[in-house]
C-alpha cells in the first residue's frame, strides 16, 4: 500500500517562517521587548513554534531571546551582522528600493555593484537587462547572476578577504578596481549621517568602497531610506 499523504511543500514552509520573522522583529523593534504567549496569539502559531523562531532569530543576531520571550540586541556602530541576519531585515523596503535602482541600469553598460542586501536584491532586478558587464566584491551578487546565466553578461568577481557580510574586500580588491572605469556603481551602505558621510563598520570595506567610487562617475547609494544618485 503506498503512502498517499502529500509531499512537504519546504519552499512554502520557509516563506511562512519568514512571514513570521518579520512580524516578531516588527514587534520587537515597536515594543522593545515581547512574550512568547502574545507573539504565539499574534501569528496563531504554538509557543513551540514562536521558541524556535527566536531560537533562529537569535542565531542571526537580530533579536536576543531571553527567558519567556526576547528583546532588542544593543547594537554598535562596529557591530557587522552576518548576511543572513541582515536579509531578513526590511524586505519590502529593500525589494521597492532595489527596483528604483534597476530602472537606472541601461543595456550595454559596465557597472558596479558593491556587497550588501539591498544591492543582492538588486541583483535579481537586472538579470534581464542586455549586455551587461557587471563587476562585484559581493560573494552573493554574483551567485544570482551566475544563477540567471545569459550569453551577452559578463560578471568579475574582484577577489579579495571575505567579510561576515560575504562582501570581498581588501588589497586584492581595491586592486582590481583600479584597473577599471565603470559607467555607474551602485553601492550599499551601512549607515549614513551628515557629518561623516556614507559609513560601514568594516575598515577594509570602506577602502573597497573608495576603490568603487574612484572608478566611476555616476554612483547611486541604496540606503533603508531611499535611492541617492550621486
Amino acid at each position: 500500500m503506498s503512502d498517499a499523504s502529500p509531499p512537504t511543500d519546504l519552499g512554502s514552509s520557509r516563506s511562512l517562517a519568514r512571514q513570521r520573522h518579520e512580524v516578531i522583529l516588527a514587534e520587537v523593534r515597536r515594543k522593545g521587548a515581547v512574550r512568547v504567549s502574545e507573539l504565539a496569539v499574534l501569528l496563531g502559531v504554538s509557543d513551540m513554534t514562536v521558541r524556535r523562531d527566536l531560537e533562529t532569530l537569535d542565531d542571526t543576531g537580530l533579536l536576543a531571546k531571553v527567558h519567556g520571550g526576547a528583546t532588542l540586541r544593543d547594537e554598535r556602530t562596529t557591530d557587522e551582522p552576518g548576511f543572513e541576519a541582515k536579509s531578513l531585515r526590511n524586505t519590502r523596503e529593500k525589494h521597492a528600493i532595489a527596483m528604483a535602482a534597476a530602472a537606472l541600469v541601461r543595456p550595454g553598460t559596465a557597472i558596479g555593484i558593491t556587497a550588501g542586501t539591498t544591492t543582492w536584491q538588486l541583483a535579481y532586478h537586472i538579470t534581464e537587462i542586455p549586455n551587461l558587464t557587471v563587476v562585484t566584491n559581493s560573494v552573493q551578487v554574483a551567485d544570482v547572476l551566475h544563477h540567471s546565466q545569459r550569453n551577452d553578461r559578463t560578471v568579475v568577481l574582484t577577489g579579495g578577504v571575505r567579510t561576515p557580510s560575504d562582501a570581498l574586500v581588501g588589497p586584492v580588491a581595491v586592486a582590481a578596481l583600479r584597473a577599471l572605469h565603470l559607467d555607474s556603481v551602485f553601492m550599499g551602505v551601512h549607515g549614513m549621517s551628515v557629518r561623516a558621510g556614507f559609513t560601514t563598520p568594516n575598515l577594509m570595506e570602506a577602502e573597497t568602497n573608495r576603490a568603487f567610487v574612484s572608478a566611476t562617475e555616476h554612483l547611486v547609494v541604496l540606503n533603508f531610506a531611499w535611492v541617492s544618485i550621486c
